[in-house]
């Protein structure tokens, strides 16, 4: 019998969570937009439960323009009552607001870094408080358990897998060697 994280192991029926546990939770990602879709997501979590956000997400990805950057840090008014008005995700203005504010955080961020990937990796490795204390500074919206989890989520922090799960060398083998240490 194939063990994986105790997560999946206690939820065997949810084929959401199984699915994001097994293709993109611990996963390097490389693309802006990714990265910024995993930090909206996480965000959108807060107080919910993530299979709340893995249900929804393809009406996250409609509603936020596929998570181009560059458009959602241009959302008008009329860009935040649409999305207030839709049912289909969390609507919650904190939480809207925190994706148009992070996205023109972004845009910021590359003018110095390059991409947000090049930010993070300029910042790499930090401990979860470090982490912590310079997304606050920097970004809206962001406390320790979103940090964490979508530095986790993505592969910054370790801990996304147990190493008894079959997923954890999979994760591992993809990290580039100085993300390793």
């Amino acid at each position: 019998m194939t063990t994986y994280c105790d997560y999946c192991n206690t939820h065997p029926e949810d084929t959401f969570n199984k699915n994001y546990h097994d293709t993109q939770y611990g996963f390097p990602l490389k693309n802006d937009d990714e990265l910024f879709e995993r930090l909206v997501l996480e965000i959108n979590q807060a107080g919910l439960s993530w299979i709340t956000i893995l249900k929804k997400a393809d009406n996250f990805h409609k509603a936020y323009n596929k998570f181009k950057i560059e458009k959602i840090a241009k959302y008008t008014e009329a860009d935040r009552a649409r999305l207030l008005a839709d049912a289909g995700i969390i609507r919650n203005r904190l939480k809207v607001n925190a994706a148009i504010v992070n996205a023109q955080k972004i845009l910021e961020l590359r003018k110095e870094f390059g991409s947000f990937k090049g930010w993070l990796d300029a910042n790499h490795p930090l401990t979860k408080e470090e982490w912590t204390k310079l997304f606050k500074k920097t970004f809206v919206f962001t406390g320790g358990e979103i940090v964490n989890e979508f530095l986790m989520s993505t592969g910054y922090l370790p801990g996304a897998h147990q190493p008894d799960c079959p997923v954890y060398k999979k994760v591992a083998s993809l990290r580039p060697a100085w993300m390793r240490k």
